[in-house]
């Protein structure tokens, strides 16, 4: 390749059959037709490998948090995600965001539920899929497997609270705060 020979190996000879060897052998010409030195192919795909094995949640989720500042969220809702994240970074912050699965996500959810926190499960998810996603548009996840946890956990029981909805009962309640 640029008037320079190189060489290529494709493994310990033992590891290796002869169907096997010839499929590389073919690849590495290939690639040498391409204008693509086999060698430099494997050690991008290496680099690119250990890069993805970086990326843990925690970065992501930090760099999510640091979008969400610059967008000018409410420092209540800011406190509110880092809480969250926090729940889900305990369990799985340190894993490489490409080996982050639906059942890795639901354990911790469970964690949370099992405790009776069923609306903070159900409000977990939530920003652990908008990490995903964001890893997604920055190419460094495949997908958000949260979707699929959707109908995974008990529904919290609504509890409707009585509400005045007549105005001149209101007025009065106002007036009477006032009194007060």
């Amino acid at each position: 390749m640029n008037g320079k020979e190189r060489l290529c190996s494709i493994g310990i000879y033992s590891n290796n059959s002869l169907a096997q060897a010839r499929k590389c052998k073919d690849a590495a010409r290939a690639s040498v037709a391409a204008g693509i030195a086999s060698s430099e192919a494997k050690q991008e795909e290496k680099r690119i490998r250990k890069e993805a094995k970086r990326q843990t949640v925690e970065k992501i989720g930090a760099a999510f948090l640091a979008k969400q500042r610059k967008e000018g969220k409410s420092k209540a809702t800011l406190d509110k995600t880092e809480y969250q994240l926090r729940l889900a970074n305990r369990d799985f912050g340190r894993k490489p965001i490409s080996e982050i699965t639906a059942p890795v996500i639901l354990k911790t959810l469970r964690k949370v539920e099992t405790k009776g926190n069923y609306e903070t499960a159900h409000r977990l998810r939530a920003p652990i899929g908008s990490i995903l996603r964001f890893a997604v548009v920055s190419g460094i996840a495949e997908s958000d497997p949260t979707y699929a946890l959707r109908d995974a956990l008990i529904r919290p029981i609504r509890v409707h609270r009585a509400a005045i909805t007549d105005p001149k009962a209101l007025g009065r309640l106002l007036v009477g705060i006032d009194g007060f």
